[in-house]
């Protein structure tokens, strides 16, 4: 039967014990874990123990055995006074998991005091006239305990002429009178000593005793009398002061002196009494004079004595009996008994965040409370008992949202108004590393100028991680899975600077487990005008030959300070009589830049006088700005300045000769130029015959026609010999990156490749306006296949 009560109270959420008070310290009360069913050894280890409630409990909880002991005195009177039955309310905690256990502790009463009088000693005056059955009330003992310990029973030592009446009143408590048995006579016995005792029913019994002290009074023989022996009055717990509570009447048949009476509290009334209400002598007023409080006491009783006047002075006695209404005066009180936190903001919904206790010191209706939390998420509130919260999570938790709740606890009770209170709850919210670092942007465009040094700064990434602490603090790096190895030497630390064109850089936070986020970075290089143009030799001549050398002087300032002392000088021939726009030369140059920092221009600096010659500003073609004569001299010096469109220009500058000859002589000049190139053209900077010219050695010029034809009818057999049965022809390439360089009216600009290109002599003739170079290094000289390349009509680009 016990283990199946036990079990049935563990189900229930409760588990009941008794002890008698005044057990000895240390005293078993039950075993507590193993009520709760847990197993040897997991009392201690889950910390087993008792939560407060306000008072002393006298209990503890053994660490070691789990089992509720005694651990001082327990007196059922101090703890619980005259209620019944005295039942302890305690709160178990166990952690890991948080769980709450109610124990509900009674304390059975033993008969450990005795019946006790207000005074040792009571004096009666009772007259002599009194006739046999009159009654005089008695105050009775009274006894700390309840049950049966606590019921008295009355003793009188004998006497003739008196006897106890002990009346039961269900009202309040049991009415004691001492009764007139036979007629007195003050002059036989004027005072008699009766010895009162009471005996409580516990085992053994207790007794106490007092000494009634009863003066026989002669004369005045008729005592007042009430109207009522019992007034019951009730009133409002926190009425105004000096509010009637009742007006007593007694009447007195004697006349005269003996009839006046006068209203006073009884020699019982307590100390209590006389300050919670006064009393007019006269009228028989009962008024308030003290604060009423329905929780401090519920009820009051008043014994009033109405004394006449007579001589000795005989009374009448009677008793009001208040009670006190409650009034919803008391709001409710909200207590944290345990708080657990910071709550990981990955904790489960349902973690126990704290334990609250609710109490209401009003009764019924006003008594009752409700209790709620604000705001209602991400926690609420479960019952566990009465008058016990649990403070529980109901939704998931993300610190990067919310990392502090403000969570007030409210209760109302209720009563009309309704009165309520609130406990105010501070809930961190701890971090765990849920968050990956971001970038703000997945894909960054740095634009950065070449030339930069070692270590210069090219962009500033931040990425953010909402976490705190190590879970936010983040490093960087460049992930060597999308960028390493391109372009590295094996076994080496080097990498290649177009490995870094576009390239993923990696955030990775301190967590555990780290985690990690990723952005694209790709480079823009932005081109510097840090080349000078530079000047190329005449198409199909070697770089060596002295009669075609070319001599530049680059700048980097934006105006030309003037040419360059030096043998290298460009030769041309022109013949007299050439018409205005007649090409004499061209000036090639490249540019190693891009972009206008590439786009040429070419200007005569001098003569800086209006002279025979013009250059195409973007072409660097040198042409006849009128009509050639004699009176122009024979030789005429340019000097030509090449600037690039860069911020600051740089320039180059070249000087040409131009010799003036008969046409005749020129036409034989530009043959012998074409034979010494070894291909039947004439040089880039050959001179072309005007109209008038031809007109006047035609003769000359069809001599010379049929022997280029015959040439080239020759050359053509000998080449298509050599392609059929020789093996291909050589292939020109720079060491390093070529560039593909193309001219036109509007200037030169550059292409530059990943891989070298290749120039391949084939079997007819070559363009002469496309050339393949490396701007890294001095152009190659060219080779047997270059040279026969070479052979055009126009002037090479």
């Amino acid at each position: 039967v016990l283990v199946l009560q036990a079990a049935w109270a563990l189900a229930g959420g409760q588990v009941r014990y008794s002890v008698p008070e005044e057990a000895k310290a240390g005293t078993v009360v039950g075993r507590l874990a193993q009520d709760l069913g847990l197993e040897a050894g997991e009392a201690e280890a889950r910390r087993l123990r008792l939560v407060a409630q306000g008072r002393r409990a006298s209990v503890e909880v053994s660490g070691a055995s789990g089992a509720l002991l005694v651990s001082s005195r327990l007196d059922r009177e101090e703890l619980c006074g005259k209620s019944a039955p005295c039942a302890l309310r305690l709160e178990v905690l166990l952690e890991r998991p948080l769980r709450v256990f109610h124990v509900q502790l009674e304390v059975t009463d033993i008969n450990d005091n005795a019946p006790i009088f207000r005074v040792d000693e009571e004096t009666l005056n009772i007259a002599e006239s009194s006739l046999p059955g009159s009654r005089f009330p008695l105050e009775g003992a009274s006894d700390a305990d309840i049950g049966a310990n606590a019921q008295l029973s009355y003793t009188l030592s004998p006497s003739e002429y008196f006897s106890l009446d002990n009346q039961g009143n269900n009202d309040q408590s049991e009415s004691l009178g001492l009764i007139l048995t036979k007629a007195l006579d003050r002059e036989t016995i004027s005072v008699h000593r009766l010895v009162l005792t009471a005996t409580d029913g516990g085992r053994p019994s207790l007794t106490g005793t007092m000494e009634l002290v009863i003066s026989v009074l002669d004369a005045n023989d008729n005592a007042p009398q009430f109207n009522q022996s019992v007034y019951k009055v009730k009133a409002l717990e926190g009425s105004e002061l000096g509010t009637l509570l009742v007006t007593l009447s007694a009447t007195d048949p004697d006349e005269g002196i003996n009839s006046d009476i006068m209203y006073l509290f009884s020699k019982r009334a307590s100390t209590k009494v006389k300050e919670m209400f006064s009393i007019d002598e006269n009228k028989g007023e009962i008024r308030l004079q003290g604060k009423l409080d329905y929780e401090e006491m519920d009820s009051y009783e008043i014994p009033v004595e109405a004394r006449d006047k007579g001589s000795p002075p005989l009374s009448g006695h009677c008793k009001v009996v208040l009670e006190v209404l409650d009034v919803n005066d008391n709001a409710p009180e909200v207590w944290v008994t345990s708080l657990s936190v910071p709550v990981p903001e990955d904790a489960s919904v349902g973690t126990v965040v704290a334990l609250l206790s609710v109490s209401d010191r009003d009764s019924g209706a006003n008594g009752r409370v409700r209790c709620w939390v604000w705001p209602a998420a991400p926690f609420g509130l479960e019952a566990t008992f009465a008058g016990s919260y649990s403070l529980v999570l109901r939704e998931a938790l993300d610190r990067e949202r919310v990392s502090e709740y403000e969570v007030e606890v409210r209760a109302e009770d209720g009563g009309a108004p309704a009165l309520g209170a609130r406990r105010g709850l501070r809930v961190p919210v701890s971090d765990v590393n849920d968050n990956a670092p971001l970038f703000a942007q997945a894909v960054y465009t740095v634009l950065a100028r070449e030339n930069n040094a070692a270590g210069a700064e090219l962009a500033r990434l931040w990425a953010r991680d909402p976490d705190e602490a190590g879970n936010g603090r983040v490093s960087y790096s460049v992930w060597e899975g999308a960028a390493g190895g391109v372009g590295a030497a094996a076994g080496s630390g080097w990498r290649a600077a177009s490995s870094y064109v576009s390239f993923e850089v990696r955030a990775v936070d301190a967590g555990e487990p780290p985690l990690c986020g990723n952005a694209t970075v790709q480079l823009f290089v932005l081109d510097e005008n840090d080349n000078a143009p530079a000047l190329l030799p005449p198409a199909g001549s070697a770089p060596e030959a002295g009669a075609v050398a070319a001599e530049a002087a680059s700048s980097s300032s934006s105006s030309f300070v003037g040419p360059v002392s030096g043998s290298g000088t460009l030769w041309a021939w022109a013949a007299w009589g050439a018409p205005a726009g007649q090409v004499v030369a061209k000036i090639r140059a490249v540019d190693a830049d891009s972009g206008y920092n590439a786009w040429l221009r070419y200007e005569l600096w001098e003569p800086r006088a209006k002279g025979p010659f013009r250059v195409g500003l973007y072409s660097g073609e040198v042409s006849t700005a009128r009509p050639l004569d004699e009176a122009d001299g024979a030789r005429h010096t340019l000097l030509i300045v090449v600037r690039d469109h860069g911020e600051p220009a740089r320039s180059a500058t070249a000087t040409l000769s131009v010799s003036l000859l008969e046409a005749n002589e020129a036409a034989l000049a530009v043959g012998s130029s074409s034979a010494s190139s070894g291909s039947g053209s004439r040089s880039a900077l050959g001179v072309d015959v005007g109209g008038a010219a031809a007109s006047a050695a035609a003769n000359v010029w069809l001599v010379v026609a049929i022997c280029a034809v015959s040439s080239l009818f020759l050359l053509a057999l000998v080449l298509y010999g050599a392609s059929r049965w020789a093996p291909r022809a050589a292939v020109l390439s720079g060491p390093g990156p070529t560039t593909l360089v193309c001219a036109s009216e509007v200037g030169s600009w550059s292409y530059s490749q990943r891989h070298s290109r290749s120039l391949c002599v084939a079997d007819g003739a070559a363009k002469s306006d496309l050339m393949v170079f490396s701007p890294n290094f001095p152009p190659p000289p060219p080779g047997p296949a270059a040279e026969n390349g070479t052979a055009g009509k126009g002037p090479s680009l």
